[in-house]
């Protein structure tokens, strides 16, 4: 089988450790495996640390207008609508996506109203996947939020799209520590290159496909009496 050549593409991780740079990440670790296969197979990748982003709390697409005395959201929003793959990578605390996490996706929810080209909603074709990481349980209820987030706001969710380890419940080694046995990891390291291969596939199907097919989603049709073969038109 020929290894497929997804130069084309590109991809943001976007990191939601609480740590600001250049502090050392357990999460970045793991990513890394995923941005390396990524950039394997030619996908141009950027990396992002949120906590970094000055980024003010709020579902808007600019919190200056809404009383922030800056935002760092409207520059990097730039970023998000460049990437075709995005990938959320959250710590787990008290069985949780970490509150940096619950954040970008509350300003991703912001600009969620805005419509793409072909009258979709903004973020309609491009795939969007998520990796965990901690030392305590947690780590498929933070996926599942994750990933219901994203595809909710119109991202498009391949078989596999999540990555994760768990180190032993308790204070103890994370990821990225010495004897952690995370890097040896061979569900989680076989997960993580799935999980980056199938966000791939999926992103440039859509891609190559000019998106996702317009009928039955284009929010002006339907304000404008389109039913969509909807069984009951008359309801409105």
């Amino acid at each position: 089988m020929d290894r497929p050549d997804y130069s084309d593409l590109r991809a943001l991780f976007v990191n939601c450790t609480l740590k600001p740079a250049p502090a050392r990440s357990h999460t970045q670790a793991l990513m890394d495996v995923a941005i390396a296969v990524m950039r394997s197979a030619g996908v141009t990748v950027e990396v992002a640390r949120a906590v970094d982003l000055d980024l003010p709390p709020g579902v808007y697409p600019d919190m200056r207008e809404h009383g922030a005395a800056t935002d760092g959201w409207p520059a990097f929003f730039e970023q998000v609508l460049a990437a075709d793959i995005l990938v959320l990578g959250t710590p787990i605390w008290l069985g949780q996506k970490s509150s940096v996490a619950t954040r970008v996706i509350e300003r991703l929810y912001g600009n969620s109203g805005q419509l793409n080209e072909q009258g979709q909603w903004i973020y309609y074709g491009r795939a969007g996947g998520c990796i965990v990481t901690g030392n305590e349980d947690g780590a498929k209820h933070c996926a599942m939020e994750t990933l219901y987030s994203l595809q909710h706001l119109g991202y498009a969710v391949p078989p596999q799209a999540d990555s994760c380890w768990l180190g032993e419940a308790g204070p103890g080694p994370s990821y990225s520590d010495e004897g952690s046995g995370g890097p040896q990891n061979e569900f989680t390291q076989r997960n993580t290159v799935f999980m980056a291969w199938n966000l791939m596939h999926l992103a440039a199907l859509l891609k190559r496909a000019g998106g996702m097919p317009a009928y039955g989603n284009q929010r002006e049709q339907w304000d404008a009496g389109c039913d969509f073969g909807h069984p009951n038109p008359e309801y409105r």
